[in-house]
C-alpha cells in the first residue's frame, strides 16, 4: 500500500525558514513528477512547486526565490525549502506523488494528508 507523508511544518515568524519533507512507501516501482501544493484558509489549493524524476523544478511565482524543492529518487523523498516565509505563506502544504508505480497495478497519483505552515507578523 502506498503512502505519502509529510513532516515538517510548524509555526515562524515572519523573515524565518521551516524545510518540508515528504517521503513516499510502499511496494513502488516507479514515482514520477512529484511536488508540494498548498491551500490557505478559504482559497482553492495551488501549485507551490514541483520536481521531476530528472530534477527539472517549476515554482509558481509567489515562492520563487525563496523556495527550493529538492529531490532523491533513491529514498522516493522530497523537500521544501522554505525562506523568507510570509504571513501569506500560512497554508497547508500537501505533497504529492504523480505516476507512482505499483507492481501489478497501473500508476497513479497520490496526495499525503497534509502539513500546516504557520506565518506570523
Amino acid at each position: 500500500q502506498v503512502q505519502v507523508l509529510e513532516s515538517g511544518g510548524g509555526a515562524v515568524q515572519a523573515g524565518g525558514s521551516l524545510r518540508l519533507s515528504c517521503a513516499v512507501s510502499g511496494n513502488i516501482a516507479s514515482v514520477g513528477t512529484m511536488g508540494w501544493y498548498r491551500q490557505a484558509p478559504g482559497k482553492p489549493r495551488s501549485l507551490a512547486a514541483f520536481i521531476t524524476r530528472y530534477d527539472t523544478t517549476t515554482y509558481a511565482d509567489s515562492v520563487k526565490g525563496r523556495f527550493t524543492i529538492s529531490r532523491d529518487n533513491a529514498r522516493n523523498t522530497i523537500s521544501l525549502q522554505m525562506n523568507a516565509l510570509q504571513p501569506e505563506d500560512t497554508a497547508i502544504y500537501y505533497c504529492k506523488a504523480d505516476s507512482v508505480g505499483e507492481p501489478g497495478f497501473l500508476p497513479k497519483d497520490f496526495w499525503g494528508k497534509g502539513t500546516l505552515v504557520t506565518v506570523s507578523s
